[in-house]
């Protein structure tokens, strides 16, 4: 945040100094006001960055630093004599620095200090008052104006940019497991809903597959979990080269994953889970640095109903088929019961 705030922190009181001085010419200040014009302008942003760098907490010296800008801009109000123009601009663009920090009601923190720096320097200088505003200081005024205006914006159009960016990646991250490069979980969630919807109000048929690695604890203790890591990925990607164009898979933790087979009646179901069950028991081989691994995977598969009223009895069906081709041994495609009054049942485990 320091190294951030420092260039518009030396644009701002740059400009801003062009602008006072030339209130100090027209009121003859004496050379106590110029002495004071120096720190603000050329001295004070280089102290605000030592002192922000040197800190150990650099974002909170730096907030006190941004409250002393604002107590330095009320200070200023009645050192030019509330000079109306640069006054109402000094103040003004002290306040949107603050906002633009994106720092919650650092703004608001700022008006008080504001007010007492307006305070101090009536008792310095006294309360003269002329607010009217010269051509010549209107000309000064004009490149903080529309300069330090558009630097800002710049600025808090890069901070949108970022934060869009960083938007972006986290939803990838939930998108997709970095580990299998499958859906993550709510992702793959929201692709089941849309089968199960589709499903109740065109009749489309589709299939829901729950998959567990057997033993997966047993090869975690036995070969490390790097090695588990592995497996994970290699079941990974049987699971995708067995999805079609409208398919998806997804892991929802752990050793377990997920795949709806949209458009998919049971036949089709039922083929897939059976070649990602034998692939997977195949493909073991694949990994010659894990000597003796045995890898297989359970499969438990139920049918869309329009007796689901949401996706969460959809995954209990499958579910409880996937306990059941455990409890008959692993290594198998358990076929979940559809609900009462829906379509007729899968039959058995096999």
């Amino acid at each position: 945040m320091p190294r951030q705030v420092y260039p518009l922190r030396v644009l701002g009181m740059g400009l801003g100094g062009v602008a006072l001085a030339a209130v100090l010419h027209e009121n003859d200040a004496g050379a106590s006001s110029w002495a004071w014009l120096a720190f603000t302008a050329l001295l004070w942003p280089q102290l605000a960055l030592w002192l922000a760098l040197r800190s150990r907490h650099p974002h909170r010296a730096e907030v006190r630093n941004l409250l002393f800008d604002s107590a330095l801009a009320g200070l200023w109000v009645p050192l030019m004599h509330f000079n109306l123009l640069p006054s109402v601009l000094l103040l003004t663009l002290a306040t949107v620095d603050k906002i633009s920090t994106g720092v919650p009601r650092l703004w608001l923190q700022s008006l008080p200090l504001m007010l007492a720096g307006m305070v101090l320097g009536s008792v310095v200088a006294g309360l003269a008052f002329q607010p009217v505003t010269s051509m010549p200081v209107i000309l000064a005024c004009l490149p903080m104006l529309l300069i330090h205006t558009i630097a800002v914006s710049l600025a808090a159009n890069r901070l949108i940019t970022r934060i869009r960016e960083q938007n972006r990646e986290l939803d990838q991250l939930h998108r997709i497991d970095a580990l299998t490069g499958l859906a993550g979980r709510r992702h793959w969630q929201q692709r089941a809903e849309a089968a199960l919807r589709a499903h109740r109000e065109t009749g489309a048929p589709a299939m829901l597959l729950m998959v567990d690695v057997d033993h997966f604890k047993h090869i975690n203790d036995q070969y490390g979990h790097a090695s588990g890591d592995d497996v994970l990925r290699l079941v990974a990607g049987i699971l995708r080269r067995h999805l079609g164009e409208n398919d998806d898979a997804g892991r929802l933790g752990g050793d377990e994953f997920a795949v709806v087979l949209a458009g998919a009646g049971r036949d089709r179901g039922l083929d897939v889970a059976e070649s990602m069950r034998r692939d997977v028991e195949a493909a073991a081989p694949s990994l010659p640095h894990l000597p003796g691994l045995r890898c297989s995977i359970s499969i438990g598969v139920a049918e869309a109903s329009s007796a689901y009223a949401s996706l969460r009895p959809w995954l209990e069906a499958a579910d409880t088929a996937l306990y059941g081709a455990k409890h008959a041994g692993r290594n198998r495609v358990g076929f979940g019961l559809a609900p009462e009054g829906a379509e007729s049942p899968l039959p058995g485990i096999s």
